[in-house]
């Protein structure tokens, strides 16, 4: 819920906030109508999705600034459903994808977003970028005969100069004044050129009739059994998935664009119930939006106020304020989404290609041609951290080490540097002189410690090694979550462990 004191109240920038809201709900309206109708929705269905969406995190959400709603990213996903079942089982998967992202956020699991790589974070916002500015590109086609193609004479001259106006006023208002987000000021002043000099260009009406009435209660029409689950779980799955990694990248995004904290758990239980509502409401569900949010982060919105506004507007628009928005030039909307895409993208990164290792510059590549290519989010970032991880693991495989000695006694010391893990197990195994080695040696992990399965299975193989000449082999130095590891392993392993009181492995928190 809103959770404001007295002083948190005072603390508001309230013009702001609303002023944000505003243009956030203009911008949000013609692309939640466009995915609705390309997933073959009711427009209305598009929008309650914009307006649930929004409304539910805006209360309950766990990242102040950031803006949910019918996002064409978990819509996409959930077409094939739609075109062989039909719209109720798009509710019910809604519902069924929230309850899984609740359940993420119930288990702590958001926390795991933490393990995407910078170079993945790079990837997915110029891909976005892309994705972004090559959406609008789309707005300076015309359907004729039921069949798309690009504008030409008198009416692209048009719509590119009505685009640059709003470019150019975007980019100019800033620099005069920030008491008004520069963006809501553009749309105002296109819109007003237009009607009042009369210019014939595509409108929000142009796309679908936005007016309606409030979202109305509607359990999903479809039997609930056995057999229905088995359609709509993997669907939920994949949209629940695709919604939470967009909805934690945005949080982390705007971590860092704010320089605050937001909580990724919260906002996962947030979005599932948004998503629940939406199933029951008739909305199309949704996730975060990277281009809204950046549209309020932009306009100064810093509280959970302005996308509270901007759901509001929503509403109001579909009960009482459709038949003005729905003169609304859609050049407006289109630049306004092209300033975002040039912001969005990451242009340092052109600067770091010469600093950043290799596989850096490769893995944020890839994940920006998966997003623009497939439109996959979810497969663009799961790809680009196999890859890293993948990356690490070579790496840190690579650097294990082994330094030899005698000590006092004649035994052979092996003091073993770099993490003994899956990937390491072959290196580590090669370091040792098993026939030339006396009868004892001593394993000192003061300097590593063992990780895994596998690396259990390396150290009994190495002893076992030794046992079979009559050798003895002393573990020394072992960490504790390494001596749980054996202990847990005893049955399948024995090994000699060493204490020594002298020493202590700090473990983790």
């Amino acid at each position: 819920m809103f959770k404001f004191s007295i002083q948190d109240v005072r603390q508001i920038n309230w013009k702001t906030e609303i002023l944000a809201g505003l243009t956030v709900a203009m911008t949000m309206i013609p692309e939640s109508l466009s995915f609705a109708i390309l997933a073959g929705l009711s427009p209305l269905t598009g929008l309650y999705g914009a307006f649930l969406m929004g409304l539910v995190t805006s209360i309950l959400g766990g990242r102040p600034g950031m803006v949910s709603g019918g996002a064409g990213a978990t819509i996409v996903v959930l077409i094939a459903l739609i075109s062989s079942h039909g719209v109720e089982y798009l509710f019910a998967t809604v519902a069924l994808a929230g309850i899984l992202q609740i359940t993420v956020g119930a288990f702590k699991l958001g926390k795991f977003v933490r393990l995407i790589p910078q170079p993945v974070m790079f990837g997915f916002l110029n891909g976005l970028a892309i994705i972004i500015f090559m959406a609008q590109l789309e707005q300076f086609k015309v359907v004729e005969n039921g069949v798309a193609h690009w504008m030409t004479g008198s009416m692209l001259y048009t719509m590119l100069g009505l685009t640059a106006l709003t470019v150019a006023i975007v980019l100019i208002v800033p620099k005069i004044t920030k008491a008004v987000p520069s963006s809501l000021i553009a749309i105002l002043i296109v819109f007003a050129v237009v009607q009042f000099i009369g210019i014939d260009t595509k409108k929000v009406v142009d796309i679908a009739s936005i007016a309606g009435d409030f979202p109305p209660f509607h359990i999903p029409a479809v039997p609930f059994n056995l057999e229905t689950l088995q359609i709509i779980f993997p669907y939920a799955l994949i949209m629940a998935s695709v919604g939470l990694i967009e909805s934690l990248l945005t949080l982390s995004m705007v971590d860092e664009l704010t320089n605050s904290k937001g909580s990724s758990n919260k906002e996962a239980v947030a979005q599932g119930t948004a998503n629940i509502v939406n199933g029951f409401f008739t909305g199309m569900g949704g996730c975060a939006m990277v281009a809204q949010t950046l549209v309020n982060i932009n306009a100064g919105a810093r509280t959970k106020l302005s996308a509270f506004i901007g759901a509001i507007t929503i509403l109001i628009i579909i009960l009482v304020g459709a038949p003005f928005i729905e003169l609304i030039p859609l050049a407006a909307l289109v630049g306004v989404m092209m300033i975002v895409a040039i912001t969005t993208f990451k242009w340092g990164f052109f600067k770091m290609l010469s600093k950043m290792p290799k596989s850096d510059i490769f893995v944020g590549i890839l994940v920006a041609a998966i997003t623009v290519v497939l439109h996959n989010l979810a497969l663009a970032v799961l790809v680009g951290v196999i890859i890293s991880a993948l990356v690490f693991a070579w790496d840190s495989a690579v650097r294990i080490r082994a330094r030899k000695s005698n000590d006092e006694y004649g035994n052979k010391v092996y003091e073993i540097y770099g993490p003994l893990f899956f990937g390491s197990v072959t290196h580590f195994m090669d370091k040792f002189e098993v026939d030339q080695d006396p009868e004892r040696i001593i394993i000192d992990f003061r300097e590593s410690r063992i990780v895994d399965m596998s690396a259990i299975d390396a150290v009994n193989k190495l002893t076992s090694r030794y046992a079979s000449q009559q050798k003895t082999v002393v573990l020394r130095h072992l960490s504790e979550d390494s001596i749980k590891l054996l202990d847990n392993a005893k049955g399948v392993i024995e090994v000699n462990i060493q204490e020594d009181p002298t020493y202590k492995v700090m473990p983790e928190k």
